[in-house]
């Protein structure tokens, strides 16, 4: 982990991102902007581990992150991908509990750390607004992980992996040419996306990829049948 200056457009790029730091006025900004802790991770290095005490109130803001939680036999279940200016760790945070999940870069990553008494007294305490982003930020994180439980365990191997893909559209986008995943996972990544085996995940790719649904050149996966896709993962 390795601390650098911190970016003076930073606070501008939250704002026009539409995040919860646009309820910050002036003042509270400047502050956040003196208390808070700037660090990069390089590619698959843990930002937390399971069981570590949350450093404070963390948010991304250049890369790519996974949250996951290892299962029977130490197979990882991935829960959550975070792209910039997504929240890091805050649920244990608010718990006031121990990470029950890990953390790692995809890529190199850039984290603010905002320490806890700043941000209850100074933030939550005098901002009601910045409260209520808080609240509704894990309102709909709650919403997510409900909608996810029941797809991994209710969608068959295609309607998953189909719903994965789609994920990592909605998630991260895609590259110029409108059709290339603007994320490069491993197999291994997928298939924990999924809550399948690699093996199955190698397979069904290689199955989407013959139906024409998409292509395959190494990491990069290319969308080729959005509406088909769609439906797969609609049908599970």
């Amino acid at each position: 982990m390795m601390n650098f200056d911190f970016d003076p457009t930073l606070m501008d790029q939250l704002a026009e991102n539409r995040v919860i730091f646009e309820t910050l006025n002036a003042e509270q900004k400047k502050e956040l902007e003196e208390n808070q802790l700037v660090s990069q991770y390089r590619k698959n290095e843990f930002i937390y581990k399971e069981g570590d005490k949350p450093a404070g109130f963390e948010y991304l803001v250049k890369g790519k992150v996974k949250v996951f939680k290892e299962g029977v036999g130490g197979r990882e279940q991935i829960i959550r991908m975070i792209k910039p200016l997504g929240l890091v760790g805050f649920r244990s945070m608010f718990a006031g509990e121990n990470h029950s999940s890990s953390a790692v870069a995809l890529e190199d990553s850039v984290i603010c750390c905002v320490p806890m008494d700043f941000l209850f007294e100074r933030l939550i305490r005098q901002n009601p607004d910045f409260a209520t982003g808080i609240i509704r930020a894990l309102s709909k994180e709650l919403g997510f992980s409900n909608q996810r439980t029941v797809s991994l365990t209710q969608k068959h191997i295609r309607g998953r992996l189909a719903e994965s893909l789609l994920l990592l559209k909605d998630k991260y986008g895609f590259e110029n040419d409108g059709v290339t995943l603007k994320v490069y996972l491993s197999r291994e990544d997928i298939a924990n996306l999924s809550n399948m085996t690699t093996s199955n995940a190698i397979r069904t790719l290689s199955t989407f990829a013959g139906e024409k649904v998409i292509a395959i050149d190494g990491r990069k996966i290319k969308i080729l049948d959005m509406q088909k896709l769609e439906r797969i993962s609609k049908l599970g």
